[in-house]
Parts: C-alpha cells; structure tokens; sequence
C-alpha cells in the first residue's frame, strides 16, 4: 500500500472520530446543563412554595388572633337567671353607632301530665328581635367582608415585628421543604440558612457553607411585606446527582475513545510494518551488493587460472589464491552475520555460554588485534583500563564480537580528511556497574538518527548507498547482546567531531569471585 494512501485514510478516519467525538461531547454538555436548569427549576419551585407557605401559616396566625379579639366583642355578657337564659350582644356599625341586643327565653316549667303544649306566638316580641338581629349581623357581615383586604395588609405589615425564630421556624422550612422535594422526585440532603437581604446569616444547619458559589438557591421570605428575609439552600451532592443523570453517555464515550486508541495504533503499525518493508528492501540491496562483489571477484579469479600464462607463473597463482581466500572469508563473514541475527531474532538467553571473565582482558586482546587494521589508515587507538573490578558474566565469543563491531564501526565511519583516533576506557560506577566507553572522532551521527541506529536494518544514509559496506545489523546485535547479558547501551555524538558509544554492564560481586 502506498504511503499517500495511508495517510488519505488516516487523515478521513482522524477527522471521523474527531467529528464523533465533538458530538458526543456537545451532547453529553447540553444533557448536563439541561439537568442543571431542571434541577434549578424545581428547587425554586418548592422554595417558593416553602415561602407561600410559611406565608399562609402567618396569615392564619394573625387571623386566628383577630377572630379571638372579635368574639369578645360580640358577646359582651351572659347571665343565667331563674326564669329563663339572656344573652346580649353589642354590634359596632361602619359609622361609629353601637347597637346592643339582648335575646332572652324562658325555661320549660314542669306539667301536669295531661296539660297541653303551648308553642309561641309568631308576634313573640323574642322572635322578632332575633330576627333583626340576624339583620344587623348580616349588614355586620357584609361590612366586613368589604374591607378584608385592608384588613390583611394590615396584618402582613404587623407581621415585621414578630421574632424571626417565631416567623420562619427551622423544623418547619426543613420539613416543608424535604415534603415539597420529594413531591418532586428530589430526595438529595440539602443544607440551608435564613439571611437578610446583605447575606448576614440569621440561623443555618450546621453544615451550611456560606462560602459556595455555584449550586446555591436564593427564595425571599414574604415578599409581600417590608421582611428583608432570604432562605438560601444548598445542595452538597448535586454535581453527584447531575453525573448520576447522565452517566449512561460515559460508555460510550469510553468506547469511542478506545476505537480511536484502536485506530491510532493500527495506523502507527501500518506505518512500522511500511517502514520495515522499505528496510527490508534496502537490506536485500545491499546484501545482493556485498554478495556480489566477492562472488564476482571469486569468478574472476577462477577464470584466470585457467590461463596458460598465469598457470606459469607461480606469483601470479599465489596471488589469485590469497584473492580467492580473501574474497571467501568475506562472503563467510557477511553469510554468517545474517544468519547469526536470524538465530538470535528466534532464541532466547539460554543457547549462550555465560562466563565470568575479566572485561579488562578481553578489551585488551581486541585493541591488540584491532590495532594493525587502524593503523593501516594511519591512525592509532589507546586503552585507558581504570576498572578495578571488571569481572562480569556474558558469553565471551559475543562479548568479543560487541567490542569488535563498535571499533569497526569507527573505522568505516572515520573521516577522509583525518586520521582515525580510537580510545577505549573502562571504569566502575557504584561498585556494582562497569562502564565501557568507546570514542572515535569519525563523521559523528546525526541527533535525528542516534534513536534509530539501534533498530534492526537501519542505515545511516552517507550519501552513497553503497560508499559503506554492511546491511544495518552490527548495531542491532551489539544492541541485542547487551541487553541479553542485562546491559545497557547508549551513545553520544556530535556531527563532525566524533561519537561515543557507552556500554553498562553488571559486575559480579567481589565477595562472590573470592568464593
């Protein structure tokens, strides 16, 4: 697949998911505040009933008061004489006039058992006063009831000199407004105070907070009189309350983003497996390159010894011959670097042969070999062995072979306008870690490329592909290897001046190579 192509899908699936992902984040924000304002609306519905009611439970107070003032007024006196019940009345007209009734009737006198029933007479001189005294009463009532809303105001405006406690009492706005919020369906603990107007508290519940911003109610307490009381109410596990409503969307919001994860990373391996396939290529043409120079040469060589000339000559023969064993070696060698990665990208630690050996020896016998190939080049590499304790555990053939591969690598890498100087030193780090240091002051690598010069295949392009032979695994092993023996590896470069490669590897404990 191409890599345009790749990218087209990346760039319609990103925006896909993107799109989604806005939506179901607009919907889940307007769910929330669509439960906030219905929240909001029924708290201040049932506040404002609280308020109506505490209202109503004053009104009623102060009639109740009123109604016990009248009574006394209208009935001024009662007497019970022997001959019969009285009651009088005293009535106040609209115009200041005071009319006083009196209503008497006699008692039942005992018979004789054969006497007949005597019933008033319709003109009784009682029945007809009491009959305009229902007329008086009437007028009275009418009266009255005409000025009932003068009457009420006026005793709203009383109602501010009651006591607070008296007027909106704490047990009554708590239960009246857990009834009221139950009605409608809200059943969250709340907390509340009676404030004035400037938020002086009067009263709270004991876990009010006065300092909360959002998710506080305000309602006034009898707005239709001079009070300057508020009830302020708060409820401590509304943010709870509103998630609880909505959290249906979290899954799929969370399925969402995991088939975005999903996606990302099917796109990051589309990208390595694309990316490993351009390496494999490049590592095909090199390897077709670097077998086939030594086979060509191999072939050369063969047909000149069939020349009759050549055949007499007894120097040109040896020559060909070191040609044919060089170019051997070389095939061999290339051959057995494939096939060396191949066998460790399938097996594990337990096919190595771990010893304990001394890294100071070993770094000693490669410089020692090493240093006829630098000095071919006219250079020179040193050994600076500071390690007092230098015995670690690796398989030494391989140990060998890391060593041997980053000085190589130095030279392929040197400088054509500078001699190659190569230094190895090794020193202790905390007792238990030995660090080998390997420095050149070759072409120096690019910061871009020292995150990659690990990976398997990996060229550092030179400008000519093929000005450097190798297929990219020297350092893939070395890598490999130190990890293997519990290492580490790093390096340091600076383009132009030279790199650093710096091996850590655990040391064996000193009490344990005594015993």
């Amino acid at each position: 697949m191409k890599k345009s192509i790749i990218w087209l899908l990346t760039i319609v699936m990103s925006i896909t998911f993107g799109a989604l992902l806005y939506f179901q984040l607009m919907y889940l924000e307007n769910m929330v505040k669509m439960r906030e304002a219905q929240f909001s609306e029924t708290v201040l519905r049932c506040m404002s009933a609280t308020s109506a009611f505490l209202e109503r439970k004053e009104t009623l107070h102060f009639l109740q008061e009123d109604v016990d003032i009248i009574e006394k007024s209208l009935i001024d006196d009662y007497t019970d004489t022997d001959n019969g019940e009285t009651f009088s009345y005293s009535v106040k007209g609209h115009d200041g006039t005071i009319t006083n009734y009196t209503l008497a009737a006699e008692k039942e006198k005992p018979t004789n058992g054969n006497s007949n029933l005597i019933f008033p007479s319709p003109t009784n001189n009682v029945a007809n006063r009491y009959k305009n005294m229902q007329e008086v009463i009437r007028s009275q009532y009418l009266y009255q009831k005409g000025l009932l809303d003068e009457v009420i105001l006026a005793i709203l405006r009383d109602s501010g000199k009651r006591p607070v406690f008296q007027r909106a009492d704490s047990t009554i706005i708590r239960n009246h407004l857990s009834s009221e919020l139950a009605n409608n369906g809200l059943t969250l603990p709340f907390e509340f105070a009676v404030t004035t107007t400037q938020d002086a508290i009067i009263y709270a519940s004991p876990r009010y907070d006065e300092n909360i911003g959002k998710g506080k109610y305000s309602q006034t307490l009898f707005p239709n009189t001079d009070s300057k009381l508020k009830l302020n109410v708060e409820f401590p596990n509304q943010k709870n309350y509103i998630f609880s409503s909505v959290r249906f969307i979290i899954p799929t919001l969370a399925f969402t983003l995991i088939l975005l994860v999903v996606f990302l990373y099917t796109i990051i391996l589309a990208f390595r497996q694309k990316k490993i396939t351009e390496m494999k290529t490049d590592f095909i043409n090199n390897m077709t390159h670097e077998l086939k120079t030594p086979i060509s040469t191999i072939s050369l060589a063969a047909q000149m010894l069939n020349d009759n000339s050549i055949q007499k000559s007894p120097s040109s023969l040896k020559h060909l011959s070191q040609v044919i064993s060089d170019e051997t070696k070389r095939l061999r060698f290339q051959v057995e670097k494939v096939l060396q990665m191949s066998v460790f990208d399938n097996s594990d630690s337990s096919a190595l042969k771990f010893t304990e050996v001394n890294a100071n020896k070993i770094v000693e016998n490669v410089v020692n070999t090493f240093k006829i190939k630098v000095e071919k080049y006219g250079g020179s590499i040193s050994c600076a062995l500071n390690a007092d304790n230098a015995m670690i555990s690796v398989d030494e053939m391989h140990f060998t072979n890391i060593i041997y591969n980053l000085l190589d690598n130095a030279v392929k890498y040197m400088r054509e306008d500078t001699e190659p100087q190569l230094k190895i030193t090794t020193r202790d780090i905390d007792s238990n870690r030995l660090e080998i240091r390997i420095s050149d002051n070759g072409i120096g690598i690019k910061k871009e490329d020292l995150k990659k010069i690990f990976e398997k295949f990996y060229r550092v392009s030179t400008g000519n592909r093929h000005d450097v032979k190798g297929f990219g695994l020297g350092l893939a092993y070395v890598k490999k290897m130190v990890t293997i023996f519990d290492g580490s590896i790093s390096a340091e470069s600076e383009l132009g001046k030279g790199s650093d490669f710096i091996i850590t590897l655990p040391l064996i404990p000193q009490e344990d190579e005594e015993n």
